[in-house]
Order: C-alpha cells, then sequence, then structure tokens
C-alpha cells in the first residue's frame, strides 16, 4: 500500500492581536511581503495566482470565517492550505495547514519530484516563512 503523506502543520504565537495577525494573512500586500506575491482576497469563490518559485499557481478561496479561519486550494493538485487564528490573551495562535498530499511517490508535476521530496522542502520552507517571516511582519 502507497504511503500516504501527512498534512504540514505549523504553529506560532504571535504578539499581535488578532485582527493584525488577520490583516497579516488576508491581505494580498502583506501576504506577499511574507508569502508570495499574489491577487488574494478573502472571499469565498475568490480565484486568485499565487507567483510560485515553479511559476503561476492558480488557487480558489474555499471558506472564510473572519478573523479565525481562511482555507484556499492551491495549484492543480489536490493542495489546500488553512490560516487558522485564536486569540490567547493579547497574543494570536496561528496554525498553517498545507494538506491534499498524495502518495510518497506521485510526481508532482510542475516541480517534477516525487511528493515526498516536494513535502520536505515546503515543510522546511513553511518553517521559516511562518516562524520567522510572518512572525517579523506581524510584529513589526
Amino acid at each position: 500500500m502507497p504511503e500516504q503523506l501527512q498534512n504540514i502543520v505549523k504553529t506560532v504565537t504571535l504578539n499581535a492581536p488578532i485582527e493584525k495577525a488577520w490583516e497579516t494573512v488576508t491581505n494580498a500586500e502583506k501576504l506577499g511581503s511574507w508569502f508570495m506575491p499574489n491577487d488574494f482576497k478573502p472571499l469565498e469563490g475568490h480565484e486568485f495566482t499565487l507567483q510560485s518559485p515553479f511559476g503561476p499557481s492558480p488557487c480558489k478561496v474555499e471558506k472564510v470565517e473572519a478573523p479565525h479561519f481562511v482555507r484556499f486550494a492551491w495549484d492543480t493538485d489536490g493542495w489546500f492550505v488553512t490560516f487558522e487564528l485564536k486569540q490567547v490573551g493579547e497574543q494570536t495562535e496561528f496554525t498553517l495547514t498545507h494538506g491534499g498530499w498524495k502518495e510518497a511517490s506521485h510526481i508532482i508535476p510542475k516541480a517534477n519530484m516525487p511528493a515526498d521530496a516536494v513535502q520536505k522542502n515546503m515543510d522546511g520552507g513553511w518553517t521559516m516563512l511562518v516562524g520567522k517571516k510572518l512572525k517579523e511582519f506581524v510584529e513589526a
């Protein structure tokens, strides 16, 4: 039986109120400052493009529950990304989930690499993006 890859999940505590964190992850310009250039809008059904290192990635907003949750489909291989925000005192707990992975040997078309290798690279990328870039940007 092929090995199904697990979701990538990253959680960080941000020293900012939930409204500021929400703005940082749902405003296209601010999202582009820590993630990738995009034309995102937090509207269910909105189709947008992420400018990834492998070229433009078509995306679609699937669910929005401001200021706590947003989910979008990423590219054409079944991926999804969620941003979950929870107010904890004066801080915000932010959790990113990148799911929709297929089996380890599945070739990701744009990268032309097996899913397990892409997932390993993206796991490290998300650690840096969420744990460093997002945190620095939202706390500035």
